[in-house]
């Protein structure tokens, strides 16, 4: 622990890193400040209904990556998921497209191009999902709450034009703090509104644990010591890495000739257990609200019971079919972001290759086999954390809200977020010879 607030302590010593920080955090203060501001011509104080919807269902997912913005009615209502949207469409874009592929291989051009393309599509996307957002507000809330006039031209136009602007503006806030701040800008923001509805799901669980004598508070002893061991699988699940072993010819000079020397540097690939992180999760969870959606089309008893399957997000037959989608969308992430081929092109240029191993082709199946081995149990281990809400439901009886901490996309997000972050600092920590944040040790003097 000792070791811990000391290399806190050195955080404030390096001047940037500093700086850096502090306008993190300022940026999202504003963040979070917007995410409270309700759009003008609403009355905040007649916002139960919309309260009401975001409790279970896709609401409570898109309430809880905007951090309540979205049952709020704020200027931030949409967040920065129109982002992740526009990002996601891209990236699988760019298999199909050539000319996506191009800028892909283009380095920095390329890269900037590609992030003028994406913000173009994210204020297409939000220009569909504002007049959707403003519907579902004119079925939820009753007219009274609209100050300006029930169904108005003018409240529709401006809370359309508001919430593009709101989403924006914190996607320029999101690129910001990953230029000037620490730590990956859009991510961080998706991470903080998570983070928001901790200490609410907290105390509703408190209260029904201990005030309200169901369970008594060693049950929430129990129920705090399995999210903790929860969180550990996710940071592994992470983290862990399978190591290729490779081995770069060594050229030395003897005389009048020059003799290649085979073993002499000997370095390693780094192969993700979960190369897809958490976007199988994401893909997963919009599918499953399509059979919900089109049975809903018609009154038949057969579709109102696939509603109702498919609508209870801790049901067994929603669980079911959901931990199959992450299963396979795992490997089909995997395949189309981890280029083997791309990988063997490039250690053949730079004179490498795997012990046992031909350059080339058989470099090419080897190292995707190994992909295809490890990330049949890292699917596995995916699937189960994002079904782990709704076993604790089932066995423990937690709190809804509660429960979606003990797993599923938001956990996998501050894990990977959290531990991004921590790797950036101890970078700065190590360049001016400190220790870092996850390493103990004695101090080294520090250079200016």
């Amino acid at each position: 622990m000792k070791k811990f607030i000391e290399s806190i302590s050195n955080v404030w010593k390096i001047e940037e890193l500093k700086n850096r920080i502090l306008i993190t955090l300022g940026l999202l203060l504003v963040y979070r400040f917007g995410a409270h501001v309700t759009l003008p011509g609403i009355d905040a104080t007649q916002l139960t209904g919309l309260a009401g919807q975001t409790k279970n269902g896709l609401g409570s997912i898109l309430d809880m990556f905007t951090g309540g913005a979205f049952s709020k009615a704020s200027v931030f209502a949409l967040g920065i998921m129109p982002y992740i949207s526009a990002s996601i469409v891209v990236q699988l874009m760019g298999i199909a497209i050539p000319y996506l592929q191009k800028l892909q291989s283009d380095g920095e051009s390329g890269r900037k191009k590609i992030n003028q393309i994406t913000r173009w599509l994210t204020i297409v996307i939000t220009l569909v999902q504002g007049p959707t957002y403003i519907y579902n507000l004119y079925r939820t809330l009753p007219s009274s709450a609209f100050i300006l006039g029930f169904n108005s031209f003018e409240f529709l136009f401006s809370s359309v034009v508001i919430l593009v602007t709101g989403t924006i503006f914190a996607m320029w806030l999101g690129e910001k703090i990953t230029d000037k701040g620490i730590g990956n800008g859009i991510s961080l923001l998706i991470m903080v509104g998570i983070l928001a509805r901790l200490p609410q799901a907290f105390i509703q669980e408190f209260t029904t644990r201990v005030t309200n004598n169901n369970g008594g508070p060693m049950l929430l002893v129990v129920e705090i010591i399995i999210w903790l061991l929860v969180i550990i699988s996710c940071v592994l699940l992470v983290m862990a890495i399978r190591k290729i072993p490779v081995q770069y010819a060594r050229r030395t000079t003897s005389g009048d000739f020059e003799q290649d020397m085979m073993g002499g540097n000997r370095q390693w690939i780094p192969l993700k257990l979960n190369a897809a992180g958490v976007m199988p999760i994401i893909f997963a969870q919009a599918i499953m609200f399509i059979p919900a959606a089109v049975a809903g089309l018609s009154k038949s008893d057969a579709s109102q019971s696939v509603v109702g399957a498919f609508s209870n997000m801790f049901g067994f037959w929603y669980n079911l079919v959901f931990a199959t989608l992450i299963v396979v969308f795992t490997f089909f992430y995997t395949a189309i972001t981890v280029p083997t081929n791309k990988m063997s092109d490039d250690l053949k240029r730079s004179g490498g290759f795997i012990p046992g191993i031909r350059p080339g082709v058989e470099t090419s199946d080897y190292l995707d086999k190994v992909m295809s081995l490890i990330t049949f149990p890292g699917s596995l281990f995916l699937a189960l954390i994002a079904v782990f809400p709704a076993i604790v439901v089932s066995l423990m009886d937690v709190q809804q809200s509660w429960a979606m901490f003990f797993g599923g996309t938001s956990l996998i997000i501050m894990v990977g977020v959290a531990i991004d972050t921590i790797q950036q600092i101890n970078s700065y920590l190590l360049n001016k010879h400190y220790d870092g944040l996850m390493k103990s040790g004695k101090n080294r003097k520090a250079v200016a």
